[in-house]
């Protein structure tokens, strides 16, 4: 990897934003504790990185409400959501305080005792590995040392700045 060659920098906010709208994801809720508090965020920017060991990573915008909370963590929870569950990711979206995003859903608490919705399609508890900044973002990544599947086969999924669920429901 070399330096960025920046003659190439042509391509304006609106444009990238855009095309990156068109890459469909599924959509999670990432959760942590710190300081005996609960934090969480809505997230489309989650990967899987190897499955040896089982690693993924998620990114977070520094200017979160929340980031202070998962610059500390030693460990967090990508929760992915099912169609229904729009309500949960409308309130993890940065609108709502963070105080009050937990009021949504069923929420329990994980190995390690960060939050995990109950009824999410599947969720990954992680030991924080390893962090690196980029732009705008942290990239975190995580071991995952506990998933919780449901029995129900659906992802909420997000895509050209809409929720596709109801026809989820049937993969």
């Amino acid at each position: 990897m070399g330096m960025v060659d920046h003659r190439f920098d042509i391509v304006d906010k609106a444009a990238f934003r855009s095309g990156m709208s068109r890459l469909g994801s599924a959509v999670s809720i990432v959760t942590t504790r710190s300081g005996g508090e609960r934090y969480g965020f809505t997230a489309s920017a989650v990967c899987s990185v190897s499955d040896t060991p089982a690693t993924l990573l998620v990114c977070i915008n520094r200017a979160s409400s929340c980031f202070h909370a998962f610059e500390s963590a030693r460990h967090f929870c990508v929760n992915t959501l099912m169609p229904g569950q729009e309500d949960i990711s409308d309130a993890f979206g940065g609108k709502t305080p963070v105080r009050d995003r937990f009021a949504l859903g069923e929420w329990g608490e994980g190995l390690t005792g960060i939050p995990v919705l109950a009824n999410a399609s599947v969720s990954f508890e992680c030991e924080f590995t390893n962090a690196v900044d980029e732009a705008t973002h942290r990239i975190v990544f995580g071991r995952i040392i506990d998933i919780r599947e449901n029995e129900e086969r659906a992802t909420l999924l997000y895509c050209m700045r809409r929720y596709l669920g109801a026809w989820a429901r049937n993969l």
